[in-house]
């Protein structure tokens, strides 16, 4: 038996990489599953395809197991509604939503166009709150539900030419943690994960050095799609009913718990501050503790879901 039987769980994204690898192993797992994947590129500007998410629905009932596709786009609430209702309909209940869904748009920042902020924006921030929105009262009504939502170390940490991938995943650790901390007292939790995979997204960066070069083939040789899946099935699993409002990173077999933001040093003045007292005083006194904005990128490097 399975650690997912007789749960229903809908994955968004679910046709490529990591969605799918997770949608397979959550029916191994022994859930039925609705696998969501709007089928389109990677920068979202076409219309897309329903074959993505039948193909995979397909390879879960050839194995036994229960599944139903959806092509609808999760930036849509209406469509995200009907996700919900899709599962209900089908499978009688619903108890996780697993959300990779996303596109990237990547440029620098002095360079980047409205359309592409947007829509990053409305894919990876508006498509979790409206897979979060959607089914929230349901979870919160019936004192189940789970929520495995994701995130970057391209917000976490930073990188460079993805301004709006990295605002939009900032944004959904804030919303995680707060859905987590509302949701305690009713049973329904939220954690984040940050995934290190070998994906089309990553298979899309430039390659400019031979350095780079190394870091993709080590990538797409040990940080592989499905195991990122294993922690995304097993927080919605009953015996992960004490972790919420986490943020974690999986990165080949290593799975990595973040820390979250705190303060680090303060400084108090009773007459209180003023500029030239703020540049004499204050900011020398912390920039030992500033963070090394040059060292960020070698922590954890490029890793867009």
């Amino acid at each position: 038996m399975g650690v997912l039987e007789g749960k229903v769980v809908l994955v968004t994204g679910g046709g490529n990489g990591i969605g799918k690898e997770t949608a397979l192993l959550a029916a191994r797992e022994g859930a039925k599953v609705v696998v969501n994947d709007l089928g389109g590129s990677l920068t979202g500007a076409d219309e897309g395809s329903a074959g993505p998410a039948e193909t995979v629905a397909q390879e879960i009932r050839a194995a036994g197991g229960e599944a139903v596709s959806n092509s609808d786009s999760v930036t849509d609430m209406k469509a995200v509604e009907g996700m919900i209702e899709q599962a209900k309909d089908t499978f009688g209940d619903l108890h996780s939503i697993i959300n990779p869904a996303g596109i990237l748009r990547d440029g620098m920042f002095h360079k980047m166009s409205e359309d592409d902020w947007d829509s990053v924006i409305d894919v990876h921030l508006r498509g979790t709150f409206n897979v979060t929105r959607a089914a929230i009262e349901m979870f919160r009504e019936k004192e189940d539900g789970n929520f495995v939502l994701f995130t970057s170390t391209s917000g976490l940490i930073g990188n460079i030419g993805q301004a709006n991938y990295a605002a939009a995943k900032m944004g959904i650790v804030g919303l995680s943690r707060i859905v987590a901390m509302e949701g305690a007292r009713k049973n329904v939790r939220s954690n984040v994960i940050a995934p290190f995979a070998w994906t089309r997204m990553i298979a899309s960066i430039p390659v400019k050095d031979e350095a780079g070069a190394e870091r993709v083939e080590r990538m797409k040789n040990g940080m592989r799609a499905d195991q990122v899946a294993q922690l995304a099935v097993a927080l919605c699993a009953d015996k992960a009913k004490e972790t919420s409002g986490q943020i974690f990173a999986v990165r080949g077999n290593e799975v990595v718990l973040f820390d979250q933001p705190r303060p680090v040093k303060s400084l108090a003045r009773l007459e209180g501050w003023t500029p030239e007292s703020l540049l004499d005083q204050a900011l020398p006194a912390m920039k030992a503790s500033f963070f090394d904005m040059g060292a960020s990128a070698s922590v954890f490097p490029y890793d867009p879901v």
